[in-house]
């Protein structure tokens, strides 16, 4: 099995909003409600960690093991 890299960029992208929402709203609760700061956070927080991401599920794409033809694993 072989992801694409559009499949890659969509699973980031769809990631990103979730984990984005929940970062900001961290911001928010711990600044006291100031709206500014949660979306500057979100805002950074949404470029570093799609990068990464994308990066780490490309890595994983070159790694081999855990997945294979199941009739030649055997245990």
């Amino acid at each position: 099995m072989h992801a694409t890299r559009s499949r890659s960029i969509a699973k980031a992208l769809t990631w990103r909003v979730i984990a984005t929402l929940t970062t900001a709203s961290l911001a928010y609760i711990f600044t006291d409600g100031d709206v500014d700061i949660a979306i500057k956070v979100g805002a950074f927080d949404v470029v570093i960690k799609l990068a990464f991401y994308y990066l780490h599920e490309r890595g994983w794409g070159m790694v081999e093991w855990g997945i294979g033809n199941s009739t030649l694993q055997r245990g």
